[in-house]
């Protein structure tokens, strides 16, 4: 018996799978528990279009990450960010990946996530400063931030 898993299975697939079971196992603990459902014309059309559908929408969110890419990634797009520093040029504290989110959100108005920013540590010196960011799985940009004494 051939049947779509509405939920993960332990050894047996993930969500949107069709897999082959015996007809015992399917009819009397997956499709009773809400775990499957059996994998006719009907349901075999409609997990096609929800594919389809997922698909078109992954692909969106890759162009979308492409273009934040291209925006961040021009040349006039530095986040400059004032800090107070001693009088040995040190900064006090450090910027966080927060606050590089949130100039770049305030001086160009591209919002990124901050959890998206790949800080290895928080920012701690004075210059200019290269700062990855993973827009998408399969899209990094890098933001140059420029620390400047403020």
């Amino acid at each position: 018996m051939k049947v779509i898993l509405l939920k993960d299975v332990k050894k047996q697939g993930k969500k949107g799978e069709v897999i082959e079971v015996s007809d015992g196992y399917g009819r009397n603990f997956l499709i009773k528990n809400n775990l499957a459902k059996l994998a006719d014309g009907s349901a075999m059309s409609q997990l096609n279009a929800e594919q389809k559908a997922k698909q078109k929408i992954a692909e969106e969110e890759l162009a979308e990450a492409k273009e934040v890419k291209k925006s961040i990634e021009d040349e006039k797009t530095v986040v400059k960010i004032k800090a107070k520093t001693g009088e040995d040029g040190r900064l006090f504290g450090t910027i966080p990946s927060k606050q590089i989110a949130e100039e770049l959100n305030k001086q160009y108005k591209i919002k990124v996530d901050r959890r998206k920013i790949q800080l290895e540590n928080n920012l701690s010196s004075l210059g200019f400063h290269k700062v990855e960011v993973k827009l998408h799985a399969e899209v990094t940009a890098v933001i140059n931030v420029s620390v400047i004494s403020g």
